[in-house]
């Protein structure tokens, strides 16, 4: 399906999944390596982390491809339970069943691609593959950073209102907590995460 930003966009079928890791990890590594994420992108952190995402039945793959066919962008989902347990326990702990969640996990696209309405399609997109899955409930994750965090770019907007336009609203209290490599960092560290959701 093409869209005004003149990008190509499809859901990947379970093969394709398989195929499509290695361009998923390169842009993980390129788009997460800026703020608010600053992630250190490792060869192996990828491969453990979309290993285990890939393993999921009900895992999803939005794919953004440019005339030419590369992908310069992607949306994974997959259900909440099949995600990594630190996202799923905190759900639990607080009485909600992990079972009753579409997780939409990364949303990474060049930055060149932006601002032209790929966000609003991989969220569309995910969330359809999650009703077809018989799920009611979509949930995310934003990494929460300190206003004051040196690497914090000063022209910098959160996406919030982006967020909330698109029905999503922020689960009080509901936090979880990832670990990653930071850049700049020996080891990784763990960072706080706020769950968003809204019903579908």
């Amino acid at each position: 399906m093409a869209s005004r930003s003149g990008l190509n966009f499809s859901v990947l079928t379970a093969d394709e999944v398989e195929q499509a890791l290695d361009d998923l990890a390169r842009l993980r590594i390129a788009v997460f390596a800026a703020w608010p994420y600053l992630y250190d992108g490792d060869a192996n952190y990828e491969a453990r982390y979309l290993k285990h995402f890939a393993a999921s039945p009900g895992a999803v793959v939005v794919a953004a491809r440019d005339g030419n066919g590369h992908m310069v962008g992607a949306a994974t989902a997959a259900p909440l339970s099949d995600h990594a347990d630190e996202f799923a326990a905190p759900f639990a702990r607080i009485g909600l069943d992990p079972d009753d969640f579409f997780y939409l996990a990364e949303s990474v696209l060049l930055p060149e691609y932006r601002g032209q309405g790929a966000g609003r399609e991989f969220f569309a997109m995910r969330e359809a593959a999650g009703r077809a899955q018989g799920f009611e409930q979509a949930v995310f994750a934003s990494v929460l950073r300190p206003e004051d965090h040196p690497a914090r770019p000063a022209d910098y907007v959160a996406l919030n209102a982006f967020w909330q336009r698109l029905g999503y609203e922020p689960y009080p209290g509901l936090l979880v907590e990832f670990s990653w490599r930071d850049q700049g960092e020996t080891e990784e560290s763990v960072k706080p995460l706020q769950i968003w959701g809204r019903e579908l």
